[in-house]
C-alpha cells in the first residue's frame, strides 16, 4: 500500500531524491515484535544502517535514538504527513515520539524494550522517507 501525500515535501531532505534509496530492503521488511529482553544493536550494527537512510536522520548524542524534522507549508500538511506516519507506526506495532508544530514535524524512533536502537527503528525510518520520495517541491514557506 502507498500513502499519497501529494502538497507535503520534506524540505530537509530536497530535492527529495537526493539521499533516499527509494530500493532500499528497509522498506520492503516488517517490524518484529520486541518486548524486552532484545539486546540493543551494536555500535557497528547502528553504524552500517545509518548508512542505508537519509541523512537528515541524526543519532541523540548516546547513540540511542534517530530523529529527523520534517518541514511543510502549513499545519494542514504537517497533521497529513503525521497521520500518514500513525499509519505506518500502527501497521508495523512500532510508535515514535512525534513533537508537531506549526509547520514542522520532529519525528524520534528509538525502542524502549530495548534500551536503544532496533532494526525496526531503521525499517520505520526507511518508512517514513518513503511518503515523501515522489511528493512534488513545494514552494519555500
Amino acid at each position: 500500500m502507498r500513502i499519497e501525500l501529494a502538497a507535503a515535501h520534506c524540505y530537509v531532505c530536497a530535492p527529495p531524491t537526493a539521499e533516499v534509496r527509494l530500493t532500499s530492503i528497509l522498506t520492503q521488511q516488517a517490524c518484529q515484535a520486541c518486548e524486552g529482553g532484545v539486546p540493543p544493536l551494536s555500535a557497528s550494527e547502528r553504524d552500517r544502517l545509518m548508512g542505508e537512510i537519509a541523512s537528515h536522520w541524526q543519532l541523540n548524542d548516546d547513540g540511542s535514538a534517530i530523529s529527523a524534522r520534517f518541514s511543510f507549508r502549513n499545519y494542514h500538511e504537517v497533521m497529513a504527513f503525521t497521520n500518514a506516519v500513525a499509519f505506518i507506526a500502527h501497521r508495523d506495532n512500532h510508535h515514535p515520539d512525534t513533537q508537531l508544530s506549526y509547520r514542522a514535524c520532529e519525528i524520534r524512533w528509538t525502542t524502549h524494550a530495548a534500551g536503544g536502537l532496533t532494526l525496526n527503528d531503521f525499517i520505520c525510518a526507511a518508512k517514513v522517507d518513503a511518503l515523501l520520495a515522489d511528493a512534488p517541491p513545494s514552494p519555500n514557506p
